[in-house]
Protein backbone atom coordinates (compact mmCIF):
# COMPACT_ATOMS: atom_id res chain seq x y z
CA UNK A 1 0.00 0.00 0.00
CA UNK A 2 1.10 3.60 -0.50
CA UNK A 3 -0.53 6.34 0.64
CA UNK A 4 0.83 10.46 0.21
CA UNK A 5 0.55 12.61 2.50
CA UNK A 6 0.28 16.59 1.04
CA UNK A 7 -0.84 19.55 1.85
CA UNK A 8 0.66 23.24 2.96
CA UNK A 9 3.77 24.30 4.83
CA UNK A 10 3.69 23.67 7.89
CA UNK A 11 -0.30 21.96 8.54
CA UNK A 12 1.15 19.21 10.21
CA UNK A 13 2.22 16.30 7.44
CA UNK A 14 5.75 15.27 9.17
CA UNK A 15 3.59 14.29 12.29
CA UNK A 16 0.74 13.17 10.81
CA UNK A 17 3.68 10.39 8.72
CA UNK A 18 5.09 9.14 11.93
CA UNK A 19 2.33 8.07 13.83
CA UNK A 20 0.53 6.60 10.40
CA UNK A 21 4.17 4.90 10.17
CA UNK A 22 3.77 2.97 13.51
CA UNK A 23 0.41 1.71 13.09
CA UNK A 24 1.19 0.84 9.24
CA UNK A 25 4.85 -0.68 9.76
CA UNK A 26 5.46 1.60 6.76
CA UNK A 27 8.76 3.28 5.31
CA UNK A 28 9.14 7.01 4.99
CA UNK A 29 9.81 8.94 1.75
CA UNK A 30 10.28 12.57 2.34
CA UNK A 31 8.79 14.72 -0.65
CA UNK A 32 10.22 17.73 0.32
CA UNK A 33 12.79 19.53 -2.52
CA UNK A 34 14.61 21.37 0.56
CA UNK A 35 14.89 18.60 3.05
CA UNK A 36 16.82 16.39 0.64
CA UNK A 37 20.01 18.35 1.41
CA UNK A 38 21.84 18.02 4.14
CA UNK A 39 22.75 21.19 6.83
CA UNK A 40 19.45 22.98 5.93
CA UNK A 41 17.72 21.96 9.10
CA UNK A 42 16.25 24.59 10.56
CA UNK A 43 15.04 26.65 7.39
CA UNK A 44 13.38 23.59 6.07
CA UNK A 45 11.75 22.18 9.31
CA UNK A 46 13.60 18.77 8.91
CA UNK A 47 12.66 15.81 10.81
CA UNK A 48 15.18 15.67 13.93
CA UNK A 49 16.87 11.54 14.10
CA UNK A 50 15.02 11.32 17.30
CA UNK A 51 11.61 12.23 16.32
CA UNK A 52 11.73 9.75 13.70
CA UNK A 53 11.47 6.79 16.37
CA UNK A 54 13.20 4.57 14.25
CA UNK A 55 11.33 4.46 11.24
CA UNK A 56 12.97 4.19 8.07
CA UNK A 57 13.16 7.13 6.25
CA UNK A 58 14.39 7.66 2.13
CA UNK A 59 15.34 10.75 0.26
CA UNK A 60 16.44 12.87 3.27
CA UNK A 61 19.19 14.38 4.65
CA UNK A 62 21.58 12.93 1.79
CA UNK A 63 22.80 15.68 -0.65
CA UNK A 64 25.49 17.94 -0.52
CA UNK A 65 24.40 21.77 -0.42
CA UNK A 66 26.55 22.40 -3.30
CA UNK A 67 24.67 19.35 -5.50
CA UNK A 68 22.08 19.82 -8.04
CA UNK A 69 19.06 17.94 -7.85
CA UNK A 70 16.75 17.45 -10.47
CA UNK A 71 12.77 16.33 -11.01
CA UNK A 72 14.34 13.45 -13.06
CA UNK A 73 16.51 12.51 -10.29
CA UNK A 74 14.08 12.67 -7.63
CA UNK A 75 11.66 9.92 -9.54
CA UNK A 76 14.37 7.73 -10.28
CA UNK A 77 15.57 7.36 -7.00
CA UNK A 78 11.69 7.39 -5.56
CA UNK A 79 10.65 4.79 -7.64
CA UNK A 80 13.86 2.36 -7.15
CA UNK A 81 12.97 2.63 -3.53
CA UNK A 82 9.15 1.81 -4.13
CA UNK A 83 10.48 -1.13 -6.17
CA UNK A 84 12.51 -2.79 -3.93
CA UNK A 85 10.02 -2.10 -1.08
CA UNK A 86 7.25 -3.75 -2.64
CA UNK A 87 6.55 -5.82 -0.02
CA UNK A 88 6.47 -2.59 2.05
CA UNK A 89 3.60 -0.12 3.48
CA UNK A 90 5.15 3.03 1.81
CA UNK A 91 4.21 6.50 2.90
CA UNK A 92 5.42 9.59 1.02
CA UNK A 93 5.06 12.81 2.98
CA UNK A 94 6.02 16.34 1.55
CA UNK A 95 4.47 19.79 -0.21
CA UNK A 96 6.51 19.19 -3.67
CA UNK A 97 3.81 18.90 -5.93
CA UNK A 98 6.22 18.09 -9.12
CA UNK A 99 8.07 15.84 -7.30
CA UNK A 100 5.49 13.85 -6.44
CA UNK A 101 3.70 13.63 -9.72
CA UNK A 102 6.62 12.63 -11.60
CA UNK A 103 7.43 10.02 -9.30
CA UNK A 104 3.52 8.61 -9.26
CA UNK A 105 2.47 8.97 -12.54
CA UNK A 106 4.14 8.37 -16.57
CA UNK A 107 5.95 11.42 -16.18
CA UNK A 108 8.39 11.23 -18.77
CA UNK A 109 10.30 14.02 -19.64
CA UNK A 110 12.12 14.66 -23.27
CA UNK A 111 15.59 15.49 -23.32
CA UNK A 112 15.62 18.22 -25.93
CA UNK A 113 14.31 21.51 -24.52
CA UNK A 114 11.46 23.22 -26.53
CA UNK A 115 11.30 26.33 -28.63
CA UNK A 116 8.10 27.73 -27.50
CA UNK A 117 8.11 31.22 -27.91
CA UNK A 118 5.16 32.22 -25.93
CA UNK A 119 4.34 35.06 -27.88
CA UNK A 120 0.59 34.87 -27.12
CA UNK A 121 1.32 35.40 -23.54
CA UNK A 122 1.68 37.83 -20.86
CA UNK A 123 4.53 38.31 -17.78
CA UNK A 124 1.74 37.78 -15.43
CA UNK A 125 0.03 34.18 -17.78
CA UNK A 126 3.72 33.27 -17.89
CA UNK A 127 4.39 33.52 -14.56
CA UNK A 128 1.21 31.73 -13.70
CA UNK A 129 1.57 28.72 -15.75
CA UNK A 130 5.13 28.39 -14.58
CA UNK A 131 4.06 28.57 -10.80
CA UNK A 132 0.99 25.06 -12.12
CA UNK A 133 3.89 23.76 -13.34
CA UNK A 134 5.87 24.03 -10.39
CA UNK A 135 5.32 25.97 -6.84
CA UNK A 136 8.33 25.76 -6.09
CA UNK A 137 9.79 27.79 -8.81
CA UNK A 138 11.51 31.38 -7.65
CA UNK A 139 11.90 33.14 -10.77
CA UNK A 140 11.04 36.86 -11.23
CA UNK A 141 7.62 37.91 -12.65
CA UNK A 142 9.71 40.20 -14.72
CA UNK A 143 11.94 38.37 -15.73
CA UNK A 144 10.49 36.49 -19.03
CA UNK A 145 13.59 34.72 -20.67
CA UNK A 146 13.67 33.00 -17.79
CA UNK A 147 10.15 31.82 -17.17
CA UNK A 148 10.01 30.93 -20.49
CA UNK A 149 13.50 29.11 -20.71
CA UNK A 150 11.50 27.25 -17.53
CA UNK A 151 8.59 26.32 -19.20
CA UNK A 152 10.86 25.27 -22.07
CA UNK A 153 12.81 22.66 -19.74
CA UNK A 154 11.72 18.90 -19.65
CA UNK A 155 8.55 19.16 -21.27
CA UNK A 156 6.29 16.63 -20.70
CA UNK A 157 6.18 14.37 -23.75
CA UNK A 158 3.23 12.04 -23.04
CA UNK A 159 -0.31 11.45 -21.60
CA UNK A 160 0.19 11.53 -17.63
CA UNK A 161 -1.26 8.16 -15.81
CA UNK A 162 -0.56 6.91 -12.64
CA UNK A 163 1.63 4.23 -12.14
CA UNK A 164 0.48 3.11 -8.85
CA UNK A 165 -2.44 2.65 -6.50
CA UNK A 166 -2.19 5.68 -4.32
CA UNK A 167 -4.24 6.70 -1.79
CA UNK A 168 -3.78 10.60 -1.63
CA UNK A 169 -4.56 11.99 2.47
CA UNK A 170 -4.26 16.07 2.45
CA UNK A 171 -4.01 18.02 5.40
CA UNK A 172 -5.64 21.13 5.78
CA UNK A 173 -7.20 24.18 8.16
CA UNK A 174 -8.71 27.47 7.54
CA UNK A 175 -6.23 30.37 6.03
CA UNK A 176 -6.11 32.40 9.15
CA UNK A 177 -5.29 29.48 11.54
CA UNK A 178 -2.88 27.87 8.51
CA UNK A 179 -1.19 31.55 8.39
CA UNK A 180 -1.06 31.56 12.32
CA UNK A 181 0.47 28.41 11.96
CA UNK A 182 3.09 29.55 9.73
CA UNK A 183 4.26 33.24 11.41
CA UNK A 184 4.80 30.82 14.59
CA UNK A 185 6.68 28.38 12.78
CA UNK A 186 9.14 30.98 11.67
CA UNK A 187 9.29 32.93 15.02
CA UNK A 188 10.27 29.62 16.21
CA UNK A 189 12.76 28.84 13.64
CA UNK A 190 14.63 32.32 14.66
CA UNK A 191 14.63 31.33 18.36
CA UNK A 192 16.03 27.74 17.35
CA UNK A 193 19.05 29.65 15.64
CA UNK A 194 17.92 30.34 12.16
CA UNK A 195 20.13 33.18 11.72
CA UNK A 196 23.49 31.86 12.53
CA UNK A 197 22.38 28.58 10.04
CA UNK A 198 21.93 30.87 7.34
CA UNK A 199 24.96 32.64 8.28
CA UNK A 200 27.31 29.54 8.37
CA UNK A 201 25.68 27.59 4.96
CA UNK A 202 25.93 31.43 3.10
CA UNK A 203 29.65 31.47 4.01
CA UNK A 204 30.36 27.74 3.70
CA UNK A 205 28.11 27.44 -0.08
CA UNK A 206 28.02 31.39 -1.35
CA UNK A 207 27.39 29.74 -5.04
CA UNK A 208 25.14 26.88 -4.03
CA UNK A 209 21.26 27.13 -5.91
CA UNK A 210 19.58 25.70 -3.23
CA UNK A 211 20.24 28.67 -0.76
CA UNK A 212 19.13 31.44 -3.45
CA UNK A 213 15.90 29.49 -4.02
CA UNK A 214 14.77 28.18 -0.83
CA UNK A 215 12.41 29.82 1.26
CA UNK A 216 13.97 30.56 4.28
CA UNK A 217 17.12 30.93 3.30
CA UNK A 218 17.22 33.19 -0.12
CA UNK A 219 15.36 36.36 1.81
CA UNK A 220 18.88 36.62 4.42
CA UNK A 221 20.65 37.51 1.00
CA UNK A 222 19.65 41.20 1.56
CA UNK A 223 20.06 40.89 5.21
CA UNK A 224 24.06 39.76 5.00
CA UNK A 225 24.32 42.53 1.83
CA UNK A 226 23.02 45.21 4.75
CA UNK A 227 19.63 46.21 2.90
CA UNK A 228 17.40 44.51 4.98
CA UNK A 229 16.93 44.48 8.86
CA UNK A 230 16.67 41.14 10.45
CA UNK A 231 12.94 41.91 11.60
CA UNK A 232 12.24 42.38 7.65
CA UNK A 233 14.06 39.04 7.16
CA UNK A 234 11.59 37.46 9.47
CA UNK A 235 8.31 39.15 7.99
CA UNK A 236 9.59 38.11 4.45
CA UNK A 237 10.18 34.59 5.36
CA UNK A 238 6.30 34.67 6.67
CA UNK A 239 5.07 36.11 3.90
CA UNK A 240 6.95 34.20 1.20
CA UNK A 241 5.65 31.18 3.43
CA UNK A 242 2.12 31.68 3.33
CA UNK A 243 2.08 32.78 -0.59
CA UNK A 244 3.52 29.51 -0.67
CA UNK A 245 0.89 27.45 1.20
CA UNK A 246 -1.33 29.48 -1.00
CA UNK A 247 0.48 28.26 -4.64
CA UNK A 248 0.59 24.38 -3.14
CA UNK A 249 -3.16 24.24 -2.56
CA UNK A 250 -3.53 25.75 -5.48
CA UNK A 251 -1.55 22.88 -7.23
CA UNK A 252 -3.07 19.98 -5.23
CA UNK A 253 -6.41 20.81 -6.31
CA UNK A 254 -5.80 21.19 -9.83
CA UNK A 255 -3.13 18.46 -10.28
CA UNK A 256 -4.57 15.10 -8.17
CA UNK A 257 -7.45 14.04 -6.34
CA UNK A 258 -6.97 15.22 -2.77
CA UNK A 259 -9.00 13.59 0.36
CA UNK A 260 -9.17 16.31 2.36
CA UNK A 261 -8.86 16.66 6.57
CA UNK A 262 -9.31 19.01 8.41
CA UNK A 263 -6.68 19.08 11.41
CA UNK A 264 -7.84 19.14 14.94
CA UNK A 265 -4.44 20.80 16.37
CA UNK A 266 -6.46 20.72 19.99
CA UNK A 267 -6.67 17.00 19.44
CA UNK A 268 -4.90 15.96 16.81
CA UNK A 269 -5.35 12.00 17.76
CA UNK A 270 -8.80 12.73 16.39
CA UNK A 271 -7.27 13.48 13.12
CA UNK A 272 -5.07 10.76 12.87
CA UNK A 273 -8.10 8.26 13.74
CA UNK A 274 -10.25 9.41 11.35
CA UNK A 275 -7.51 9.61 8.67
CA UNK A 276 -6.56 5.51 9.65
CA UNK A 277 -10.21 4.80 9.22
CA UNK A 278 -10.39 6.28 5.59
CA UNK A 279 -7.38 4.15 4.88
CA UNK A 280 -8.79 0.88 6.22
CA UNK A 281 -11.80 1.90 4.14
CA UNK A 282 -9.74 2.04 1.33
Amino acid sequence: MIIAIVGPTGVGKTKLSIELAKRLNAIIINCDAVQVYKELDIGSAKIKKEEMENIPHFLIDFLNISDNYSVCDYQRDGRKIIDNNKDKNIIIVGGTGLYLKALLYSYNFSTDISNNTYDNLSNEELYEKALLKDPNMNIHINNRKRLINFLNKDTVINELKPLYDVIYIGLTTNRDNLYNIINKRVDEMFLKGLEKEAESLFLKYPNAKILSTAIGYKEFIPYFNKEYSLEEVKNKIKQNSRHYAKRQYTWFNNQMDINWFDTNYDNFSETIEKIDKFIKKC
